[in-house]
């Protein structure tokens, strides 16, 4: 994303904080070529970042944080003067603890213990939390130490001071000739007197206006008694993680146990913004007739979410996208039925919810640990990549999935199993019952025929661990 685009978005959506993350950081199962060949480092993207704000006069407003590939106090220090408030260690703090680089996190096979929820595995684990006390502190000492060199007592003082840098003069390097950094240390010009270079301002975000304010109003004898209710209103693209806040006072009133399914019934018509059924809570329900933004059911807790097109609209739903990138991130439990496609990053990182859809994009059940996906369509590139756990069944009549799919971690096999079927099926019709799908009605016609046709993904050690358990479970009987 371009600055101008990160600036553009403070001032519309009201970002209390913005990341810039610099090619070198990434998680263990990061590809080395990405780490070594993507991206740009974060000295730029913090500098630009920080310069486009203040010439915008909106960086008072925001904290500025940045990480990737950070360790020492000099980096601490160099980060504010380009322009941080906040910076983030994830690598270094690892290696106090014991951490070796296998680089093998996604394979639950970590052979110090660090990354792993293997019981033998752990019991190799040394390390200590007072080593990453002791790591930071020395980092706030050297920091401390040139921030006293260079004349400053705080941080705040610091940030973007990029008039105390200089680019090193003796380094004789032809990687190094025609390198102008002037663009990053040559001090900002502020639009008037009053500009703030660091956050000092407490926004106020207009909560009292969301849509979910409208919700717990109509909602209470939900929150109150526990009884039933039915909710129908319009919904535009500015109304974010709308049901979140209920769902937060949901929990407050009831406590874990939460509400029967489909106590709190709502229904829209229109388009959504951003988070639609965000952390969504068990006895609440979303439909939506029309179409949302990114981040559909992110961390879906129990709720159930349905959305279709405009019935009188003439496109075919399985055709289009209805729903944008990461729907169903980090989603635990729940349902979610789409009748239309996703975009990229479909239900990355689920752990328990189950989903229909007619389609989805690249890097589809990316490190999903959990749930049960049904995919009534096309998948992109990289589908299952990281896939530890759940299943993911695809109707393939083509058998073009094979193609695109991550085979390192997960197997395919035909859907064979009584349970399984029983599994499928449900799903597929509770999908068409709740959206009117057509594809899911040509399927559910056909089943002998399109029953053959589906494709099971199953994690390699998710399989393994069932078997194991199925195993002992009849010995225990025997």
């Amino acid at each position: 994303m371009g600055v101008g685009t990160i600036a553009s978005g403070v001032a519309k959506a009201k970002a209390d904080h913005i990341l810039i993350s610099g090619e070198t950081g990434g998680t263990g199962a990061s590809p080395l070529t990405s780490i070594k060949h993507a991206g740009l480092p974060w000295e730029l993207g913090i500098a630009e970042t920080h310069q486009t704000l203040v010439l915008n006069d909106l960086r008072s407003r925001v904290v500025l944080q940045t990480d990737g590939g950070l360790k020492t106090g000099r980096d601490v220090v160099v980060a504010a003067l380009l322009g941080a408030e906040e910076m983030g260690f994830s690598t270094a703090p690892l290696i106090t603890m014991g951490c070796i680089m296998m680089r093998k996190c996604h394979l639950n096979t970590c052979p110090v213990g660090v990354a792993t929820q293997n019981k033998e595995l752990r019991k190799k684990f040394n390390g200590s939390p007072d080593y990453v006390v002791n790591y930071l502190f020395m980092v706030a000492e050297e920091a401390r130490q040139l921030m006293a060199q260079l004349g400053f007592r705080t941080i705040n003082e610091m940030v973007g001071r990029v008039d105390v840098l200089e680019m090193q003069k003796a380094i004789d390097h032809w990687k190094a000739d025609g390198i102008d950094l002037s663009s990053m240390l040559t001090p900002i010009e502020k639009p008037h007197a009053g500009v703030g270079t660091y956050c000092t301002q407490t926004q106020d975000h207009g909560l009292d206006k969301v849509l979910d304010m409208k919700l717990l109003e109509l909602a209470k004898p939900a929150l109150e008694k526990g009884d039933a209710v039915e909710i129908e209103l319009p919904i535009i693209n500015t109304d974010r993680t709308v049901g979140t806040i209920l769902s937060n006072e949901l929990a407050k009133a009831h406590g874990a146990e939460l509400l029967p399914e489909d106590t709190v019934k709502i229904k829209f018509n229109g388009s959504a913004g951003q988070s639609l059924g965000a952390f969504l809570a068990k006895g609440v329900s979303i439909e939506l007739e029309g179409d949302a933004n990114d981040y559909v059911g992110k961390g879906l807790s129990g709720g159930n979410l349905t959305i279709y097109p405009p019935k009188e609209s003439s496109f075919k739903p399985e055709e289009n996208i209805l729903v944008g990138n990461v729907c169903l991130y980090g989603a635990t439990r729940g349902k979610a039925f789409f009748r239309g496609c996703a975009a990229e990053r479909f239900c990355v990182r689920n752990s328990g919810a189950s989903a229909v859809i007619e389609g989805v994009g690249d890097h589809g059940c990316e490190y999903m640990t959990g749930g049960r996906i049904v995919i009534l369509g096309k998948t992109g590139r990289n589908f299952a990549a990281g896939m530890s756990g759940g299943v993911a069944y695809i109707w393939d009549p083509d058998n073009a999935f094979p193609a695109n799919c991550n085979m390192e971690m997960v197997e395919l096999e035909k859907v064979e199993d009584a349970e399984d079927i029983a599994e499928l099926q449900d799903l597929i019709e509770e999908h068409a019952r709740r959206t009117g799908s057509t594809v899911a009605a040509e399927v559910l016609d056909h089943w002998s025929t399109t029953l053959g046709q589906f494709v099971k993904v199953m994690p390699t050690d998710y399989k393994r661990v069932l078997q194991e358990r199925k195993q002992a479970e009849k010995e225990l009987v025997a």
